[in-house]
């Protein structure tokens, strides 16, 4: 199909890739799935490290925020930085920053140290996806052997997110909490060992030098937006998050205008007027907001309706994340029967689909139901991610292939910030307006009370000290709370999925020209 209409333009069929690229890519999913990990076996090691390290509430805060703040503002400046300097020789560099800093991060003595290398990691880790995005871009010519490559890029994500809290067990099982963070050394020192034999190199040779106003200018954006945005799904609305959103805001729009005065911009902004672009783009953020906005009402309904350890509710969600797998491989068959834009809408149906589902989960008994919810979702969330990832990269000239896989990751940070804040807001509201008149007055502990009124941990722990018939009726409310929440929300997920997959089925009917490999000059629209 593809071929066919490569060759009707006159062109060549493109290159199609060799072993060393597909072996090249197990070498770049490697990172990927070490990237997912970092983020996931943290909070197991949350309690030892507050034990070790007594940092204020602050500083346990920021140790779990500051990594994911600055791989968020960064992921723009190390796109375009790859394709300045060499997107194999930026990983590189990425790589051995992130091994020191996690030998740095294992071995810290006080809170602000760990904070610091977390920092360190952050940036580090920053260089991962788009890099490695990027290089897949260079190396997968062929459109489908593409689509598969970032099947498995993707998946390796994935990958990395049951692997983690797993591995991560065991290792706080026998060892101190430093020996988490020392988990990404061997995978960096292989890649330092391999990358130089198996990935190619490549760099935008026209490229000018990296304008350092607009860098400043677009991780300012970046971070203080994300930065209010997670403080309204923590504390709610305030005059802080305003503020920061709002600042965000103004830098972004000082970016944008800023990139349309210069000569060699770090962002072209002609990309967003490519529809497989903008489009795509739009899609997967929207993904994004569902799927992590959902997350905080599955680990609660979980472990604080249905009662399961932490440990028993993660693997619950391993048979999720074997589908998002399986989906993720399943695409490159699919867009050879029939569109990108019909597959991509055709899954967002299937995810609305799983997400309606929790519409009317029971309150109790009702495990085989959620996990089933949870496969139906992932299953048709995964071609959307690979498939809008691959439309992105796709549509943009090989020379901007690393700001465009930026784009796509910084979008997914922006949409999983929104979901959590937005979605967790709607749930918070529920459950506070629900418990308001539900704890008996008079009670002593006005902090137990709060907390209480605020979450469903909060009215478990309250439950437990007030025992017998009140602490019951206490936990009954709460979680009848919560259940209320999670399916108004799921109710919400499903009706924006629908409405995107119709959007994306419509305007992106054409998409598989615009994946196709393009030169320069037909690539972006004229200025």
């Amino acid at each position: 199909m593809t071929g066919g209409r490569d060759a009707s333009a006159g062109r060549p069929p493109p290159a199609r890739a060799t072993a060393r690229e597909w072996t090249g890519l197990a070498v770049i999913a490697l990172p990927c799935m070490l990237y997912s990990m970092d983020l996931t076996v943290l909070n197991l090691a949350i309690p030892s490290i507050s034990e070790d390290l007594k940092p204020t509430a602050s500083q346990l805060l920021w140790i779990v925020d500051i990594y994911g703040f600055f791989v968020a503002g960064l992921l723009v400046t190390m796109g375009t930085l790859g394709d300045r300097i060499g997107r194999r020789r930026l990983l590189l560099i990425g790589a051995a920053a992130f091994g020191i800093a996690s030998v740095l991060a294992a071995f810290s003595t006080s809170a602000n140290m760990l904070i610091a290398t977390r920092a360190l990691l952050g940036v580090a880790g920053a260089t991962l996806a788009p890099s490695t995005l990027s290089l897949i871009r260079n190396m997968f010519l062929d459109p489908g052997q593409r689509t598969v490559a970032i099947g498995v890029w993707i998946s390796s994500y994935s990958a990395g997110a049951v692997i983690g809290p797993v591995l991560g067990g065991v290792l706080l099982q026998f060892f101190p909490w430093g020996s988490v963070f020392l988990i990404g050394v061997p995978v960096m020192v292989l890649l330092l060992v391999l990358g130089p034999m198996l990935l190619p190199e490549y760099r935008d040779p026209e490229a000018g030098r990296l304008d350092l106003a607009s860098v400043a200018l677009s991780l300012g954006a970046v971070l203080a937006a994300i930065y209010g945005i997670k403080q309204v799904a923590e504390h709610g609305p305030d005059a802080v998050s305003a503020l920061a959103i709002v600042a965000g805001v103004a830098l972004g729009w000082a970016f944008a205008r800023r990139q349309r005065r210069l000569a060699d911009p770090m962002i072209d902004l002609r990309l967003f007027r490519l529809p497989a672009f903008s489009i795509s783009l739009a899609a997967y953020m929207l993904a994004c907001f569902v799927m992590f906005g959902m997350f905080l009402y599955n680990a609660q309904y979980l472990q604080l309706v249905l009662g399961l350890s932490p440990l028993h509710a993660g693997l619950w969600s391993v048979p999720s994340a074997a589908a998002f797998i399986a989906g993720s491989m399943v695409v490159s068959a699919l867009v050879r029967r029939m569109r990108p834009a019909f597959v991509m809408g055709g899954g967002l149906g299937v995810a609305a689909l799983g997400f309606a589902m929790l519409v009317v989960l029971p309150a109790q008994g009702g495990l085989a139901w959620m996990v089933a919810s949870m496969v139906i979702s992932s299953l048709g969330l995964a071609p959307v991610f690979t498939l809008a990832t691959d439309l992105v990269v796709g549509s943009a000239p090989p020379e901007r292939a690393g700001v465009a896989s930026a784009i796509s990751e910084t979008s997914s940070e922006f949409g999983g910030a929104l979901g959590i804040a937005i979605l967790g807001s709607i749930g918070a509201a529920i459950y506070r307006g629900a418990m308001a008149d539900a704890i008996p007055a008079g009670l002593a502990g006005a902090a137990e009370v709060e907390a209480a009124r605020s979450t469903l941990g909060g009215a478990v722990a309250l439950a437990g000290q007030l025992g017998g018939t009140a602490g019951a009726e206490l936990l009954d409310t709460g979680r009848a709370a919560l259940l209320h929440g999670l399916r108004l929300t799921a109710g919400i997920c499903a009706a924006v999925l629908l409405l995107v997959g119709a959007l994306v089925a419509v305007r992106l009917r054409s998409a598989g020209e615009a994946a196709q490999p393009k030169a320069p000059s037909d690539a972006l629209p004229e200025r």
